[in-house]
């Protein structure tokens, strides 16, 4: 676990069993996290789930700058998932998704404890809202505080 964004998507990939072991070995170089789960057809939800999950554990401060971090890290890990388009529901478009939010340095063990990042993993499924209908997407957004 050499870098923020990997740990990011590590979690977001992992089996429910494997999740704790690796948040331990997240938490052992010096990284905090957040995991869950959203399904929508509005992008907003899925902002507002990320967003909500965060301000629940604790692991950024209602300030501006930590909030406007993790938004700007949300938009472009949807990005990701959307393929440049940020639309769901108006055409036709549900997501299922997992995801993790990590804060930490921009590489494991920095020197320097005031390099804060954020990463935002977004790992599920994309299509029309119809059993079946669907493919996996990844995105990924990275930020600094």
């Amino acid at each position: 676990m050499r870098t923020i964004g990997r740990v990011a998507t590590l979690l977001v990939l992992a089996e429910k069993e494997e999740q704790a072991a690796l948040l331990a070995r997240a938490a052992a170089a010096g990284y905090r996290a957040v995991l869950g789960r959203v399904g929508s057809m509005a992008a907003d939800k899925v902002v507002a789930a990320v967003e909500t999950a965060v301000q629940r554990e604790g692991l950024l401060d209602d300030s501006y700058r930590q909030m406007h971090s993790l938004y700007h890290a949300i938009i472009e890990a949807l990005y990701g998932v959307c393929r440049g388009q940020l639309e769901l529901g108006q055409i036709l478009r549900t997501v299922g998704l997992t995801f993790a939010v990590v804060l930490g340095p921009r590489e494991a063990r920095a020197a320097d404890p005031r390099d804060q990042w954020l990463a935002v993993a977004l790992y599920g499924t994309i299509g029309a809202p119809k059993k079946g209908f669907e493919h996996e997407v990844i995105g990924l957004g990275i930020n600094h505080l």
